[in-house]
């Protein structure tokens, strides 16, 4: 299910990063390091009064040299734009309104979205004397708060749910949803236009949705997908340092909106930290994962580079071994059909379900083949488990004791689980209860 996207934007050093950490950092935010994922903490996944949504911090875009702050402002507004649902616009309480925030404003004002104005670093019950200033920016009622003393928060994070769209997370069942993901100038809409045009089927781009991705629905055998690709991300940064973190933050909402993601990969670059970054973004949102190696045509093969490239790709990549790879080049059609079919094969993955006692079964002989962890005597039982959700399969375990199920064992039976069941393409999720511990702890 999508979640809504939430960019903060506001001039340096008015406490957009440290509103996004004390998000995170109470843990209103579901956030896992997980180990092998390169990436800047740029975006995370939140929670306020059961609304789930995805958090942006834009403060991690540096700007050029020339013209800071404005340039800043400018390029964090237009991602805003182009990225989020709905924008929270972030000023100093204690600087008041300045010239460029109301340039700021301006834009803003002009996107038709949603825009919630906070005023930061008012760190008691007493409004500054310039406060109501804020209400000339033409964006509604400022809410005062203090990010380092959490004040007020509460009430943002309310305002913040209540902006979100009417159906926003609401999906089509019967629709497969595609992201092309990856850096500039991979091939992402190379790959759409081969696979339109070799369907021969009648299709119906739609340019200029929430998140100024291109859509394309369209039929393949009978199944319905569209396709959401994140091209154009060079046409609104002109700011060379900018290019990479702006193309992370056009597949953040990419990804948000997708069911599988094809990761495409450059075979003459081969996998790039930038890459990285995106994959372990899809991989936290435990979206489906292809991975596409494009222009393959353009590798001088041996008797094993295709065996070398997986191997490679499972080297840099070690936090999604479980995506399947499919080599490609949209240039000559090889393999191209290939990518849709994969791409189904893993959507049905995603929403696979293990009979509870066909999974308990497992878990016993798994038990028995690999003794769990122990600890000053006391050793890890496992009472019973039962998936509980897909999309991504979410499988939870009534144990004895959490701290005994260390990470290595519940890798080893996450290996179990896709030994027996497959799961290929999709990460698995685990959550671990105590005895006599609710379901909603």
């Amino acid at each position: 299910m999508s979640k809504p996207l939430v960019a903060v934007v506001g001039r340096p050093n008015v406490g957009k990063s440290t509103f996004f950490n004390r998000v995170v950092g109470r843990r209103v935010s579901i956030v896992e390091d997980t180990p092998g994922v390169t990436r800047d903490r740029i975006y995370a996944e939140a929670e306020w009064s059961g609304v789930h949504f995805a958090l942006i911090d834009t403060g991690g875009i540096e700007p050029d040299s020339k013209d800071i702050i404005l340039s800043q402002m400018r390029e964090q507004a237009q991602m805003a734009m182009d990225t989020s649902d709905v924008i929270l616009f972030m000023c100093d309480g204690k600087e008041g309104v300045t010239a460029a925030d109301r340039e700021v404003a301006s834009m803003l004002m002009k996107t038709g979205k949603d825009v919630v104005l906070a005023v930061n670093k008012v760190d008691n019950r007493t409004l500054p004397d310039d406060f109501y200033d804020f209400y000339e920016l033409g964006l509604g009622e400022p809410i005062p708060i203090s990010s380092a003393n959490m004040l007020n928060l509460g009430d943002l994070l309310d305002r913040i749910i209540g902006s979100f769209p009417e159906g926003a997370g609401e999906e089509e069942e019967d629709t497969i949803k595609i992201a092309m993901i990856g850096k500039p100038n991979v091939g992402k809409s190379s790959l759409i236009n081969k696979l339109i045009g070799e369907n021969r089927v009648i299709v119906s781009p739609i340019a200029g949705t929430t998140r100024d991705s291109i859509d394309t629905p369209f039929e393949k055998d009978g199944e319905k997908y569209l396709l959401i690709d994140t091209a154009g991300i060079r046409r609104k940064s002109k700011v060379n340092e900018n290019i990479e973190k702006f193309s992370v933050l056009r597949a953040v909402a990419a990804i948000e909106r997708c069911d599988v993601c094809l990761l495409m990969i450059d075979a003459q670059e081969g996998v790039t930290e930038q890459d990285k970054k995106i994959a372990g973004i899809a991989h936290e949102a435990g979206k489906g994962i292809v991975v596409v190696v494009n222009k393959w045509d353009l590798i001088e093969k041996e008797t094993n580079t295709m065996n070398n490239f997986r191997k490679e790709i499972a080297k840099e990549l070690t936090f999604m071994s479980y995506a399947p790879t499919v080599f490609i080049s949209v240039l000559t059609g090889q393999r191209v059909d290939n990518v849709i079919e994969m791409a189904k094969y893993v959507a049905e993955n995603r929403a696979m379900r293990v009979p509870t006692g066909q999974l308990n079964s497992l878990i016993t002989d798994a038990t028995m083949m690999k003794q769990p962890p122990s600890d000053k005597g006391k050793r890890l039982k496992i009472y019973y488990a039962t998936q509980v959700g897909v999309k991504p399969p979410l499988f939870s375990f009534k144990i004895n004791s959490r701290p005994l199920m260390h990470f290595s064992y519940a890798r080893y039976l996450e290996n179990q689980i896709r030994d027996a069941f497959g799961f290929e393409g999709c990460s698995i999720k685990f959550v671990f209860r105590e005895k006599g511990e609710k379901e909603d702890e």
